[in-house]
């Protein structure tokens, strides 16, 4: 026996389709009318004509319209006008959930995050192309100690001659033609204008997640603590994943040839970033790898219960576990 319910009526039907009791709200329904019903629905309640046929035959099971377990029947549906209603209450909550998701500071904060990658890949590929096309005709500049100063040092250029006496190099052999030169300039201050742009979404990334994430930005840093959380997916799960699995955010790939094909399993991901783990002997990553990442998911877990932010006293304790593992393993194990 099945309680069916739609969001304006509700039927008790049988394993043959056959209905024992049907109960129908014939009113006109306005949109508001309706879209507090569906609503009602959405979180799972009864409307009231299946609350009223529920007290009737409490051993039916309450199944919403739309259901596959249901037999097949000709149950009471909404008229023409109710159907209106209903259709205009729908989009009208669509639209307010649209609008409310761009109040969810982890959404926001994925949209930063991927932003910023996808300018820093496009950025370094562009930089690399000046850093070529200028060593072309000045082959004796060396740029590896500030490539990003040399896409910010031409916008004021006017000549390749002005940036060589700059970089304090023998002039061009074969200058570049003037159409050449102004491809070349407007090449280097589209690059500069990316570093600064990458700058803005970097700090915008910093301040966001110091202000949704304070502990964990607190422990680890907040670009890497933006990293951790859009790859959980969202604060809510961050908090809710075991310390094993935040050890491994970001080694998927690794993880699943570990399980496919036998491959050592990792050891870390993104928290490799992070000084602690990256700037130790490679014998001990893995052993600070499995105490930060234990820390970092009670640093979560303040954060998504809202509990008192970590400051510098808990930061300094973790940091001297770090040191003494590296002082009690100060020497590769034997094989």
């Amino acid at each position: 026996m099945w309680l069916w319910y739609s969001w304006q009526s509700a039927a008790v039907v049988n394993e043959n389709g056959d209905f024992l009791d049907i109960e129908v709200n014939d009113g006109k329904f306005s949109v508001q009318g309706a879209k507090e019903r569906l609503q009602l629905i959405a979180k799972g309640q009864l409307p009231p004509e299946a609350k009223l046929l529920s007290e009737r035959f409490p051993e039916a099971k309450p199944t919403p319209h739309g259901s596959e377990n249901l037999p097949d029947a000709n149950y009471p549906l909404p008229t023409d006008e109710q159907q209106m209603s209903a259709d205009t209450a729908a989009l009208s909550i669509a639209e307010e959930g649209v609008a409310m998701s761009a109040g969810d500071p982890d959404r926001r904060l994925e949209h930063l995050l991927r932003a910023s990658d996808e300018l820093r890949t496009l950025h370094l590929t562009m930089e690399a192309r000046l850093v070529e096309w200028i060593g072309l005709f000045l082959p004796s500049a060396r740029f590896e100690g500030d490539r990003s100063g040399l896409a910010k040092s031409m916008v004021e250029l006017t000549s390749l001659s002005e940036l060589a006496i700059l970089l304090d190099v023998e002039p061009a052999y074969d200058d570049p033609s003037s159409s050449e030169w102004n491809a070349l300039h407007d090449w280097g201050c589209m690059v500069a204008n990316q570093r600064r742009q990458l700058d803005r979404l970097e700090h915008a990334i910093r301040e966001s997640t110091e202000s949704h994430l304070p502990s964990v930005s607190a422990l680890v840093g907040p670009m890497l603590a933006a990293r951790l959380c859009v790859e959980a997916h969202g604060r809510a799960r961050f908090a809710r994943l075991p310390a094993g699995t935040v050890q491994v955010l970001g080694a998927e790939k690794a993880f699943f040839s570990h399980i496919r094909s036998g491959t050592p399993p990792p050891k870390h991901g993104h928290i490799f970033m992070h000084p602690w783990i990256s700037r130790s002997p490679r014998w001990v990553r893995g052993k600070i790898a499995r105490m930060l990442a234990a820390k970092i998911s009670i640093a979560a877990r303040v954060d998504a219960f809202e509990g008192t932010p970590w400051g510098d006293d808990e930061v300094d304790e973790i940091e001297a576990k770090v040191t003494a593992i590296r002082n009690e393993f100060p020497h590769p194990p034997r094989r």
